[in-house]
């Protein structure tokens, strides 16, 4: 929590006059019980309509008073929560940027989201309570005290015995209710990642006909939330009427003590009814101090979440380090060197038991188009990542043009490739703005290049808007082939020097598949293709095939090579195309 509150830095005067304005508030409240004493030994004893009038007057002036205090003290309070959580948010949003593949995997997506959202927002609740309340309440109570001590001693005393016993209790509930709503948090992230799940894979479940255990499965996570929200409750519920006995209890005192003492005529009856009026304040901020101290112990929780998040460094911080002479010198001789170079690459995810690739070693000179192609978890994706530096090697190096891809900042070298993932995603707006990702000034002109290149201008040419046509949210109103071919039109739309298609035309029919590949061998600038793919047809006629079988490469070389030499290639290729 502590490594949030710097997010507040900006809100200081917010967080001066918030809980200021409310002690003043405070303040005139503490005073009301006087104006009722008052009330009672002038105005009603003696008949004074006038009095009663006035001081009538004076309490609808310390009640607006008051009123006017909370509603400023709400908005400062208000003004400084909203402005931490935004904050949080864009810092938040702004780290997770910074995560390779690694963190993201490590973190979990419904993870990061339940960081987003939930956690903030009650962090967020937990920082305006704190600014109304954290003062107020204990201010109220040792100033009802102080306010009885003036009134008359003795009857106060009642009030030094009631307080620590009305705080034993109330603290008492909390210090066992607290860890207990820490375990309600945990449950409740565990049903939020089932229901995440079950939303986005509903089309899997239904396929499946899995409904009625993930049903079960979602019944057994919400039970055991209810269950233990049930536990911290039936603890909570023992607050309220412990803490009214104990009030009522010394009410009763109080009341017995009063009216011995107005009596003996050592107190006026206004003053009982003053004192039992700051006894029944204490009750009820007591009980407001109790449920600040839920939401604090809440908001804490979750804000500790977050800075957990927040506390995760990348392993691939964006380097911008000046070139040398060297490096220039080697750039002006980039004919000679590979445009990609594995060197002995190893690769081990983490947590991870074994290599997921184990000793790739291989270059490809510049306008080259290399085929990957494996069984299923062979490592093809894996390989093309270590490109982009999605991911880290864990030993051996990855060049381009000479230069290891850790020396690179990671905007230069994302300028350098273009890849085009296996799950094609669009974005909600239109298909320019998903195709000017690749690059934000680019005129229509080159836009309808790059869809051409990929067989995605009819796609374009087949909606009403042309390029400002509507694209919903994930690309729902285009079929799988369009989504595509416009996200390989996306990637081309940068002109990369290395692109990378990863099985990313899994749901195009042969004839556009090989057009696709014609357009792209014949694209200006020669870029250096990797292409993974399942078929064979789709990167028969690559200048080199790799081909990997679990995690190692089983051979390197063409078509042709391949089929003699390389039994891995003549097993998939003989299942695709075997001789009835």
């Amino acid at each position: 929590m502590k490594d949030l509150l710097v997010y507040l830095k900006n809100y200081k005067k917010e967080c001066v006059l918030a809980p200021l304005f409310k002690m003043l508030e405070a303040s005139f409240e503490l005073i009301v019980p006087l104006v009722v004493s008052a009330i009672i030994d002038v105005g009603i004893a003696g008949s004074d309509r006038g009095f009663i009038l006035q001081m009538c007057l004076i309490m609808v002036a310390l009640g607006l008073i008051g009123l006017g205090c909370s509603v400023t003290a709400q908005y400062f309070a208000a003004k400084a929560a909203s402005g931490f959580g935004t904050k949080v948010r864009h810092a938040l949003f702004a780290h997770i940027q910074t995560f390779s593949f690694s963190e993201i995997d490590k973190a979990g997506t419904a993870t990061l989201i339940t960081r987003m959202t939930s956690d903030i927002n009650q962090a967020q609740s937990g920082v305006n309570m704190v600014l109304r309340l954290f003062l107020r309440s204990p201010f109220i109570v040792f100033g009802a005290m102080v306010m009885a001590f003036t009134i008359d001693w003795k009857a106060a005393l009642i009030f030094v015995v009631t307080i620590p016993l009305l705080s034993l209790v109330v603290f008492g509930v909390m210090a066992a209710s607290i860890p207990l709503y820490r375990k309600v948090q945990e449950r409740l992230d565990k049903v939020l990642g089932i229901t995440r799940e079950n939303l986005t894979g509903a089309r899997v479940i239904r396929a499946f006909h899995k409904e009625e255990e993930e049903k079960e499965r979602f019944e057994e996570r919400l039970e055991s939330l209810a269950s233990m929200q049930t536990y911290v409750g039936k603890i909570s519920a023992f607050l309220n009427p412990v803490t009214y006995v104990i009030i009522n209890g010394a009410t009763i005192v109080l009341l017995y003590t009063g009216a011995v003492q107005v009596n003996v005529g050592n107190l006026t009856q206004g003053e009982v009814v003053a004192l039992v009026n700051y006894m029944s304040q204490i009750l009820v901020e007591l009980i407001k101090l109790a449920n600040l101290i839920v939401t604090i112990t809440k908001a804490a929780a979750c804000a500790n979440r977050v800075s957990s998040i927040l506390e995760i460094k990348s392993t691939m911080p964006s380097r911008r380090e000046p070139r040398s002479q060297q490096s220039r010198e080697t750039e002006d001789h980039r004919a000679d060197i590979p445009a990609v170079e594995f060197s002995h690459v190893g690769l081990a995810y983490q947590d991870a038991g074994a290599e997921s690739l184990s000793d790739i070693d291989f270059s490809v000179k510049k306008g080259e188009t290399i085929g990957v192609i494996g069984g299923t978890g062979s490592g093809k994706t894996s390989l093309v990542h270590l490109i982009p530096r999605f991911y880290d090697v864990t030993r051996g190096e990855v060049l381009i043009q000479g230069k290891n891809v850790k020396e690179y900042s990671l905007e230069e070298l994302r300028q350098k490739v273009g890849i085009v993932m296996q799950k094609a995603v669009l974005f909600q707006g239109t298909i320019r703005e998903n195709l000017c990702w690749g690059k934000e000034d680019a005129t229509d002109a080159e836009l309808y290049q790059a869809l051409d290149t990929a067989q995605a201008r009819e796609v374009v040419e087949s909606k009403q808007g042309k390029l400002d046509s509507f694209v919903e949210q994930g690309g729902k109103n285009f079929s799988g082939g369009q989504k595509q071919r416009l996200t390989i039109a996306r990637a081309l739309v940068r002109k990369p020097e290395i692109l990378i298609l990863d099985d990313s035309a899994s749901a195009l029919d042969y004839a556009t598949d090989a057009r696709l590949r014609k357009a792209i061998r014949k694209m200006e600038g020669s870029p250096t293709v990797f292409i993974v793919s399942q078929r064979t047809s789709s990167i028969q006629h690559a200048d080199k095939i790799i081909v990997l079988d679990d995690g190692e490469v089983a051979g390197i070389g063409t078509h042709e090579k391949l089929l003699d030499q390389c039994q891995v290639y003549r097993e998939i290729y003989d299942s695709q195309y075997k001789k009835q």
